[in-house]
């Protein structure tokens, strides 16, 4: 009988297993997709009365983000749907002022090209390699414990990260979605991201619409982040440590539970406030695990930096094949929830955490799951009635998700060639 993997919680030899997976090459190449028309529908955000910021999104500030006040955090004007290319929906946000609509769109169609160049490169195989130390290091660390769905989040996190800084492009020089995106990168706007937020606020402010940063321009063009908005994001990751800890604390010290035990027993307050978190030795000081450049076999690898310049040099290309069209056609009736079928989705689904999240708040209303498909952003539940049905909506809406019936339909002609 073999001896079992032992599992250990190590960001940094997580972040070297990942680099040395990339080191060979992380996408390959493929070949340029067709031409294709997207259409998008919008939809104004109500902010509440003398405010700037909508009720969910106050309310999460409220709850998650102290000590972050209101007038530190920018909001979306409007909110877009849309239908993939792959025939996937999505939801984003846009400011008027902003970088427009079709920098989400255009994102979006970079993830996915840039996970098929992932699919492609071989990856599968190099991680079916790995030693059983380094599956159980990317076991006990990270949220994705496979590499192939690890990369793939980082990968979606870079769009993510991209578009919900398109809310305040009118802070930047940059003029049209190509010069924004390039001087995201160039300005280390991506890097900034990885390693003063954390997951969560990142995530879970971009599914609300808002962020909480400022931008300024310096003598060279480049951008950085304002002097208030570093101050108010390391107190915000402090505070998110804090509350991890003292989680641990209690259920190791006044409980007596075991570390594993301590996390298995808290699970729902630690997915909030990050496991990773609660785990890090005192004093530590979290990044992404993409962040740190390491040495493979005498070169540098940077996870990282890697995927940016992919993501800017596919998005670039992108950006003259893909055509971004608004629908005015009048919404047809039921875009509230009103039948009784299981079926819906939830387009701003975007990794195993916001699975867990979902599958999590059926359970609580007592709502049976029969599927949830991450890739599809498809919903599969036992509910009995539109009343449940609507309750279901209302809940998701609340969490920050923007649950919708059925697949957006592509106007005719929707690809161009």
């Amino acid at each position: 009988m073999g001896t079992p993997t032992v599992q250990h919680y190590d960001r940094r030899a997580a972040s070297r297993v990942l680099a040395r997976l990339a080191a060979p090459g992380l996408f390959a190449s493929t070949e340029p997709p067709a031409p294709v028309r997207i259409t998008f529908r919008t939809r104004a955000l109500q902010p509440e009365t003398g405010a700037a910021l909508t009720q969910s999104q106050r309310m999460y500030l409220d709850r998650f983000m102290r000590p972050c006040r209101p007038d530190q955090v920018s909001s979306a004007t409007h909110r877009l749907t849309w239908t993939d290319s792959a025939g996937i929906p999505n939801t984003g946000y846009f400011h008027t002022t902003g970088s427009g609509p079709e920098l989400a769109v255009i994102a979006r169609e970079t993830v996915l090209a840039l996970w098929r160049a992932l699919s492609a490169s071989g990856l599968a195989a190099r991680a079916a390699a790995l030693p059983a130390h380094d599956h159980g290091v990317l076991s006990a660390t990270t949220t994705d414990h496979d590499p192939h769905e690890i990369f793939r989040v980082g990968i979606e996190a870079t769009g993510r990260a991209l578009v919900q800084h398109g809310l305040i492009a009118a802070d930047t020089p940059y003029r049209g979605v190509i010069e924004f995106t390039r001087g995201m990168r160039d300005s280390g706007i991506f890097t900034a991201v990885a390693t003063r937020w954390f997951w969560e606020l990142q995530a879970s402010t971009f599914r609300r619409g808002m962020i909480p940063v400022r931008l300024a321009t310096q003598p060279d063009g480049s951008v950085r982040y304002t002097a208030d908005s570093i101050a108010v994001l390391r107190a915000m990751k402090d505070a998110t440590i804090a509350d991890a800890h003292a989680v641990m604390l209690r259920a190791t010290t006044e409980e007596g539970l075991e570390t594993e035990a301590a996390v298995a027993k808290y699970h729902d307050d630690l997915d909030l406030i990050s496991r990773q978190y609660a785990l890090l030795p005192p004093g530590t000081r979290p990044t992404c695990l993409a962040a740190t450049q390491h040495d493979i076999d005498g070169a540098g690898v940077h996870v990282l930096a890697t995927v940016a310049d992919r993501f800017v040099e596919t998005f670039t290309a992108l950006a003259g094949t893909v055509e971004v069209v608004e629908d005015l056609t009048e919404e047809r009736p039921g875009s509230d929830p009103a039948g009784d079928d299981g079926v819906f989705y939830v387009p701003d689904m975007s990794c195993r955490h916001c699975v867990r999240t979902i599958t999590a708040l059926l359970e609580s209303m007592d709502i049976p799951l029969v599927e949830i498909d991450l890739e599809s952003k498809r919903v599969l539940a036992r509910i009995r009635s539109p009343r449940n049905r609507f309750r279901v909506f209302e809940a998701l809406r609340d969490g920050g998700y923007n649950p919708v019936d059925d697949v957006p339909a592509q106007v005719p002609g929707a690809s161009v060639g």
